[in-house]
């Protein structure tokens, strides 16, 4: 820190010169991330009301009603308009909430979760936090979670099952509904990790198109994680937990009575907590409603397909899996995946390597021309590489 302070332009240009090199979405080459631009409403609101501290829930109780009803209108969309829950920092802390919640709702001692070999790596954070055993089970030929494997792997210490509507290398959306009725004939909690696939499935069954169970619909679910923050369009930091009813919320809630808007609830990991991105999140929820996000979502899965159809026709290059929604996975027995990667990273394009594939996420910042030049890229490195 400098004895005296800098001039807002000097500090303003420096950042400029400091962050040149950094990706934007704007341009368009970020294809490999889960996040995307920011709606320009929810830019607007969230710089708006910047100094809304849900960690002191007293002095904010307008941002506290908006906060239950954006949990209402995502509940809604996932097939529970009675979920209680709360916008928190991401899927990390949402997935640690709700093994939280399995964990003190069990007692158990010795505690297991099983998961899918796909699960996010939030899911071991959780479990060293927690003290829960992670387990992890493998997938089948459809990259879904193994069900068979999994019921093998059930016992006496068992908490907690878990199931991803999306998976972060694919995603694919495990067999759901098959975990609730593991999940409900064995009296076990089960979480969906849905924090890219809540924002698409919905609207992609609303376009008629034949879409997994995996919601509140289904009886053996306790919580899902979702994340506005991705599909949703809202700034970061803005995840979800919703839980099926108020009893399983509380189980991680309690009550502080020293702040300064009085006796303030804790439900979350966090203490002081962003009431811009709840009422960001709100504000989107209410101006894009259903027919606004299934344009964006319409439009994000056409130009997967496009995606994925055009690799399938450069020699050398597959894609891993047909696309569920809209991520594609590039494989190759030909190539080096990894240096097709570091090829593409070279032109500039910010793609996520995975052991087998490479993962392209088609985000609403994405557009065709960014497809086109993309895939032109692709076929180069392919033809220089000789496919």
């Amino acid at each position: 820190m400098e004895n005296e302070g800098l001039p807002q332009n000097l500090v303003l240009e420096e950042l400029e010169s400091r962050l040149r090199n950094d990706f934007t979405y704007g341009s368009g080459r970020v294809i490999g991330s889960m996040c995307t631009c920011p709606h320009p409403l929810a830019r607007k609101t969230y710089t708006l009301f910047l100094d809304r501290n849900l960690g002191d829930s007293g002095l904010f109780p307008a941002v506290v009603k908006l906060e239950e009803e954006t949990v209402g209108m995502l509940g809604k969309l996932l097939s529970n308009p009675k979920a209680s829950g709360h916008i928190v920092t991401g899927g990390t802390e949402a997935n640690t909430l709700a093994l939280w919640a399995a964990k003190k709702l069990s007692k158990k001692k010795n505690g297991e979760v099983i998961v899918p070999a796909s699960a996010h790596y939030s899911f071991d954070k959780a479990g060293d936090l927690l003290g829960l055993k992670i387990v992890k089970v493998g997938l089948n030929s459809r990259f879904q979670v193994d069900t068979e494997a999994f019921k093998k792997r059930l016992n006496s210490n068992t908490v907690a099952i878990v199931g991803i509507a999306g998976t972060t290398g694919l995603g694919v959306v495990d067999p759901i509904s098959e975990l609730s009725e593991i999940a409900a004939e064995n009296g076990l909690y089960l979480h969906v990790d849905a924090a890219f696939g809540g924002f698409i499935l919905p609207f992609l069954k609303e376009m008629g198109f034949s879409v997994p169970d995996f919601d509140f619909s289904l009886r053996g679910v306790s919580s899902i994680t979702i994340d506005p923050h991705k599909m949703g369009l809202a700034p970061i930091p803005a995840g979800g937990i919703l839980f099926r009813n108020e009893k399983l919320r509380e189980t991680v809630a309690w009550n502080v009575s020293y702040m300064a808007g009085g006796e303030t609830e804790q439900a979350t990991l966090v203490g002081t907590r962003s009431g811009a991105s709840v009422i960001a999140v709100w504000s989107l929820l209410k101006h894009l409603g259903k027919e606004g996000y299934k344009k964006i979502v319409t439009r994000c899965m056409r130009l997967t397909w496009k995606l994925a159809k055009e690799i399938r026709e450069i020699n050398g290059l597959d894609t891993t899996t047909e696309p569920t929604m809209n991520i594609v996975g590039i494989k190759s027995k030909v190539f080096n995946i990894r240096q097709v990667a570091k090829e593409l990273r070279l032109r500039k394009w910010a793609v996520s390597l995975f052991p087998n594939h490479i993962r392209i996420v088609v985000m609403p910042h994405v557009q065709k021309q960014h497809v086109e030049k993309f895939l032109s890229d692709l076929k180069d490195i392919a033809n220089r590489s000789g496919g």
